[in-house]
């Protein structure tokens, strides 16, 4: 006779990880995106998704290569680096466990496009 086992507690859902950016975090990205518009800064964004991270590429121009990179990490080593603030050469500029802080603490208009 085959044991038989009841699964009540099917915890399948809840570890499924966030596989994109959630509502209001975009929702925070597209309030910088338009106001940084309207200043004429940036001018296209792009959404790009991997295995490890999630980003929001703000570009100068289309045909260029995105000069500032918002990133969700997927796969933190530390809490520390959950979103980050990268430039065109991937260096980081800034880094924060909460996007709110970590858009409201970056100095934007101290960030200048180089053409």
């Amino acid at each position: 006779m085959k044991k038989l086992k009841l699964v009540i507690n099917n915890n399948i859902q809840k570890n499924k990880k966030e596989i994109f950016f959630i509502k209001k975090e975009l929702q925070t990205i597209l309030n910088l995106y338009a106001k940084m518009v309207s200043n004429g800064t940036w001018k296209d964004y792009g959404l790009s998704t991997g295995n490890k991270e999630i980003s929001f590429d703000v570009y100068q121009r289309a045909s260029d290569k995105p000069v500032i990179r918002i990133l969700k990490n997927l796969r933190p080593k530390y809490i520390n680096e959950k979103f980050l603030i990268k430039d065109k050469d991937g260096k980081i500029i800034n880094q924060s466990e909460n996007l709110n802080k970590l858009i409201t603490k970056t100095g934007w208009n101290k960030l200048r496009l180089v053409k």
